[in-house]
């Protein structure tokens, strides 16, 4: 069946421009995830939390069961590949109750994930420009690359698929140039030192290890951008699903091999812990002048992941807005004439980041948001295919998991819910606090009323 067929059948038109590449849906999603980006901007967090061995350790304990998670939504991306994508999947097989909560946290997490990026990135900026200690400066930068992203985004799929190739390669070219630097160049510390912890976090209620996978965890985050632009992408069915599962693995490897190579240049641990920026700290101690400009490869970097983050948003309020579930759908769902993109929901996803880092004010703060409510909008989707396969699978695509489904999605619950609670306690309680009133204000409105008029997306014939 031709990809616009099969979009008809599951109840839509095709509206989207649809030139993406199988690789160019697998660069979206590995430009979001961004190593370079995450992995990067909470080094810090990461370090002061859990110390080096939150980087032997944790990394590679947060990348194993985020495959899991990501197998599980590539076969649902392979079974109905709308833009729609986590939302059509609940509304689907849970119902529209089901589907208007998961958009709902898809698009806190989306907006959240947006505004830790761009703003990780001014803060990063910020210093290598002489601007440090100023907020209005960072605010700025803030601004500045928000617009840069939006723009871009609203000129055409085009342009932002042929960025999303560069960005790939820029990734791997880029961890390759920071790892062999580090490795020639750089002293480094014995094999010992990655077992160590740091000082306890003040204020804390769980172990600065579990603390500490908050770098991983969000930096595992956002592939499900390979889904939501299932519309885009040719032969999604097999594409989308691909473009989820090779991202995992490769920033899973690329990511660990960096980081790995990062701690052990480490030259005096209480003075790196102590710094304002851990990462930059230990390239300038370890590299001089080549680490100062390692750190502007790492920018680079993250605008384009910033970048790559608007366009998986956009598409998201595109599609919920279609539906009716948005303020002003009619408006978000709109689609430019002249480069068949959702304009204003790109705009929208700017405006409403830099809204969000006015009102969390802290990285980590944006980063923890952003990583539970996107974990809870991936773990309602799978929680219902797997209550599905007890009943018969409903649709199966051309990339299933077959007879070891069941397992898979009972693995990525678990750790999904394991994730939101010890991501949701403190030192991220407003991150918890913010979730928690969301999902109880989306209950009283749902209840309230809204499910009188909500009815989610057409609904296909649900035939293997």
């Amino acid at each position: 069946m031709a990809a616009d067929d099969e979009l008809e059948a599951l109840g839509y038109k095709q509206e989207l421009l649809r030139d993406m590449g199988g690789f160019q849906n697998f660069a979206l999603s590995f430009s979001i995830i961004s190593i370079l980006t995450g992995a990067v901007t909470l080094y810090g967090a990461g370090l002061t939390s859990g110390g080096p061995r939150v980087m032997l350790l944790g990394w590679p304990l947060v990348a194993f069961f985020t495959i899991a998670v990501g197998l599980s939504l590539g076969e649902l991306a392979s079974a109905f590949p709308t833009a729609g994508a986590l939302y059509h999947w609940s509304s689907i097989l849970g119902g529209p109750g089901a589907g208007w909560a998961t958009a709902w946290l898809n698009v806190l997490g989306q907006f959240a994930i947006t505004a830790a990026i761009d703003f990780g990135l001014a803060e990063f900026l910020a210093p290598l420009l002489g601007l440090d200690g100023e907020r209005a400066y960072v605010l700025l930068l803030y601004a500045a690359l928000l617009l840069s992203h939006a723009v871009l985004n609203h000129v055409g799929v085009k342009v932002v698929a042929a960025l999303n190739t560069v960005s790939a390669w820029y990734h791997v070219i880029g961890v390759i140039v920071l790892v062999g630097a580090v490795m020639l160049f750089a002293k480094k510390q014995p094999l010992g030192f990655l077992l160590q912890d740091a000082p306890p976090l003040k204020d804390a209620v769980m172990p600065g290890f579990l603390a500490g996978l908050l770098q991983a965890a969000w930096t595992f985050t956002g592939y499900d951008a390979s889904a939501h632009a299932s519309e885009e992408t040719k032969d999604a069915a097999r594409n989308a699903p691909k473009g989820i599962l090779l991202a995992i693995i490769a920033s899973a490897i690329a990511g660990y091999v960096m980081l790995i190579v990062i701690t052990l240049a480490i030259g005096d641990l209480p003075a790196t812990l102590a710094a304002k920026n851990p990462f930059i700290f230990v390239l300038e101690g370890a590299l001089g002048g080549l680490g100062t400009a390692l750190v502007w490869v790492a920018v680079g970097a993250m605008w384009f992941c910033g970048l790559a983050s608007i366009t998986s948003n956009s598409r998201m309020l595109y599609a919920f807005a279609r539906d009716g579930g948005l303020p002003f759908s009619y408006l978000l769902a709109r689609v430019s004439p002249r480069w068949q993109t959702p304009h204003i929901g790109v705009w929208v996803s700017a405006c409403v980041a830099f809204a969000l880092a006015l009102f969390a004010s802290a990285l980590s703060v944006m980063a923890a948001l952003s990583t539970v409510a996107l974990y809870a909008s991936y773990g309602l989707p799978v929680f219902l295919a797997l209550l599905a396969r007890r009943k018969g699978w409903p649709r199966t695509g051309p990339w299933t998991l077959g007879k070891y489904g069941a397992a898979i999605n009972v693995v990525a619950v678990l750790w999904i819910v394991f994730m939101v609670v010890v991501m949701s306690l403190p030192p991220n309680g407003l991150a918890g606090i913010t979730f928690g009133s969301t999902c109880a204000l989306l209950l009283v409105v749902w209840f309230g009323g809204m499910r009188k008029y909500f009815t989610g997306p057409v609904l296909p014939k649900l035939s293997g």
